[in-house]
This record gives C-alpha cells, structure tokens and sequence, in this order.
C-alpha cells in the first residue's frame, strides 16, 4: 500500500531531533541515534542529502554535529520527504515526469483522478506541515492518532468510504451505488 520507506521515516526523525536541539549547538549523529535508536551509519547515509539540500549544516570538530539550516517554521515536512524519497507518485500516471497521453486507457481509466486527487492531498499536508508544527502542534502529539482538518471518524458500518466523511472544504458528490 502507500508507505514512506525507512529512509523518509529515519530522516524525518533525525530533522526533528535536531529542531529540538535549536540553540543548543550542533547535535552528533551518535545522539540522534541513540535518542531516537536509529542505526548510525544509517543516519551518516541520510544527512549527506539533507545537508546537500541546504537543509542542515554540518560543524567539524570535537564539539561538532550538524544543525538545521533554516527555522523549524520555514522547513516542511514535504520538502524534507522529496529530498530522501523523491515526488509523491502513487501510480505512474501521477508522476511529476509522465507525458499526458502516453497510457493507453488515458481516457477510459475511472481511477486516475482518484490517485490524482490522493496524491495533491497528501503533497498540500505534507508541504503544511513544518517541523515546527511537529514538535509544538497539539494536534501532532505522540501517541494520539490525528485525523485532518474536515475529516471525522464515523462507524465503518454506515459508511462508504473506509470509516471517514468529508465534514468540509469538498462539495458533496453522489456516488453511484450498484443494487
């Protein structure tokens, strides 16, 4: 199904460890591993990306470490995620780099702008979401599942669409329903 690879979640870890430690000097990749317990050369391999990106710096030296390069406010977790995995492509027609016309069922295919849809909702909370938000944002507190802004759990029951309605921002659409 739809997964972020260890790689986006690792590096997504090491980004919000050193926004914890903003102020306080560089902070050693053997702290972020142990912290987080992540494996260190795992984490050695990640922040070459992130540091050729222009998302962190890197401090040489007995005190040395890296630290982020912008405010925790200004770094999204979008950015990040296309830095370590690349664009959000779900399925090859919603890829940044697919020519228009270039799949034979283009014009019949009934889920293309599902997928479509999917991956513009996914990039907009992505690019929303700061490092910042993660650490301060009461609605990403650790261990309390979140949903986003307009959805609302209902029971799986009397729904249509995996146990979740659309309470805003979508105007309401008949979906046609076989007897």
């Amino acid at each position: 199904m739809l997964k972020v690879s260890s790689r986006g979640h690792y590096g997504l870890r090491l980004m919000t460890e050193l926004a914890r430690a903003r102020g306080a000097g560089p902070l050693s990749l053997t702290e972020v591993a142990r912290v987080e317990g992540l494996p260190l050369p795992y984490l050695e391999q990640l922040v070459g990306p992130l540091r050729q990106a222009g998302l962190v710096t890197g401090t040489r030296g007995l005190h040395g470490g890296y630290s982020l390069a912008r405010d925790a406010r200004e770094l999204t977790v979008g950015e990040i995620l296309r830095v370590l995995e690349g664009p959000i492509s779900l399925v090859d027609c919603t890829a940044d780099e697919y020519v228009h016309g270039s799949c034979s069922r283009e014009a019949s295919c009934m889920s293309g702008s599902l997928w479509q849809r999917i991956k513009v909702t996914v990039e907009a909370m992505l690019d929303a979401t700061t490092l910042d938000d993660l650490m301060f944002d009461p609605g990403f507190a650790p261990g309390m599942p979140q949903l986003p802004a307009g959805l609302e759990r209902i029971p799986v029951a009397t729904s249509a669409i995996a146990g979740y309605t659309m309470t805003a921002s979508a105007p309401a659409v008949d979906v046609p329903r076989r007897s």
